[in-house]
């Protein structure tokens, strides 16, 4: 996460003495000062009590103590004994690092191939959880579920439970955490069409391109039961010990005119981002209520692109960004309306350049930061860490 020290600075001088005031006069004037002292107390605790309850989110932690950073910048400084100078530091409330390593869906083949992919996790990466990828992009889902959506669509492939897995990761001393991909789901809906995007006329099933190109159907956050599916998913992974799970792929499909044509305003409307913020909500009570925290994860290439609509941080309970930088995505560079920008560099390089150019999006959040990608090998991938952190980021994920 990233702390910045954008507070303004509070002046505290201590309170002078005066002398030569009558009896009268004193009494007066102490008689005055604790009513001031009483009207401001209690417009203080009328304005703050709200403030404070409206920006504390469940799972967070308020202190009255400076934080202990490393950096210089958040230490408190003070005067001599006329004056106290205090800086304020605007940081959030969950101040918790994230530091891990994720596993590839080929490590959750059985119980001896995650032993193994464990012990080779790099000793040097200062690792804490290790993520495992559980539901990934498309929909498939890799640990041994009893889900009823996920097992009629056959899109179960895994051998260990949940739990099992957890145990291994426990085992091998680190926290587990667990990754699923939400919305960016083009099997089940095709089984269970009430959870995909429907045409305006008939109702009919949507795809994103034709048949013969290989179109697809997406998970809908619009439909109840795709939510529902989904927080059930986070609800079992979080009951089963995993600590932590973070969230992916809050998005929309790119729609097309064509595409609006048939489906209706609804899913292109200014106000669409609030389907997804509260279905992240829905996600995040859930994930809380199993003594669990959730993170939600965002691609980078993604927000370079304008495609944010879930980064509404005054509506999500969240307020932890895990910004995925993956390097095959941005292989080729990224294309924008205005831009075409490169990453010709080395992977480090390019860590650096795309945290300068999406990082004002995500001030109002504690930011971890994902390196991942096949392109890069795994001391690419520890070089660009150590690019992160001297970014100004302690919190990352590898791989």
């Amino acid at each position: 996460m990233k702390f910045k020290n954008k507070g303004r600075k509070i002046y505290k001088t201590k309170e002078k003495n005066y002398y030569g005031k009558s009896p009268v006069g004193k009494a007066f004037s102490v008689g005055l000062t604790v009513l001031l002292i009483g009207g401001i107390f209690f417009i203080g605790f009328s304005v703050a009590g709200p403030l404070i309850n409206y920006a504390k989110q469940k799972g967070d932690t308020v202190t009255t103590t400076a934080p202990d950073f490393e950096d210089e910048a958040a230490t408190d400084v003070y005067g001599d004994d006329i004056t106290q100078e205090i800086t304020s530091a605007a940081v959030p409330f969950n101040l918790e690092r994230f530091k891990a390593y994720s596993l590839s869906t080929m490590d959750l083949v059985d119980k001896e191939t995650l032993k193994k992919a464990l012990k080779r996790v790099p000793a040097d990466g200062k690792i804490e959880y290790i993520e495992v990828p559980m539901k990934e992009q498309g929909g498939d889902i890799y640990y041994a579920t009893n889900n009823y959506y996920a097992t009629s669509s056959g899109i179960v492939d895994g051998s260990m439970t949940s739990k099992e897995i957890a145990n291994e990761i426990i085992s091998a001393g680190y926290k587990p955490a667990a990754h699923i991909s939400t919305f960016y789901d083009n099997t089940v809906p095709m089984f269970f069409q009430d959870m995909s995007y429907l045409t305006y006329a008939d109702g009919s099933l949507w795809i994103d391109n034709s048949v013969e190109a290989g179109g697809k159907p997406w998970m809908s956050p619009f439909s109840e039961n795709a939510v529902k599916y989904i927080t059930d998913l986070v609800d079992e992974v979080t009951s089963a010990g995993f600590v932590r799970v973070v969230c992916s792929d809050f998005v929309f499909p790119d729609f097309r005119q064509s595409d609006i044509d048939i489906l209706g305003d609804r899913y292109v409307s200014s106000d669409r981002y609030m389907s997804l913020t509260s279905s992240a909500n829905m996600m995040y009570e859930k994930a809380m209520s199993n003594d669990s925290k959730m993170l939600l994860e965002v691609d980078a290439s993604d927000i370079l692109r304008g495609k944010k609509d879930i980064l509404h941080p005054m509506l999500l309970k969240v307020n932890t960004l895990v910004l995925n930088i993956n390097l095959d995505n941005i292989v080729y560079g990224v294309i924008t309306p205005d831009t075409i920008y490169e990453f010709n560099g080395t992977p480090s390089e390019n860590v650096k350049k795309m945290l300068d150019l999406v990082g004002d999006d995500l001030e109002d959040f504690n930011v971890a930061v994902r390196v991942s990608g096949s392109t890069a090998g795994i001391q690419e991938l520890l070089d660009a860490k150590d690019e992160i952190v001297r970014c100004g980021y302690d919190s990352y994920v590898i791989g």
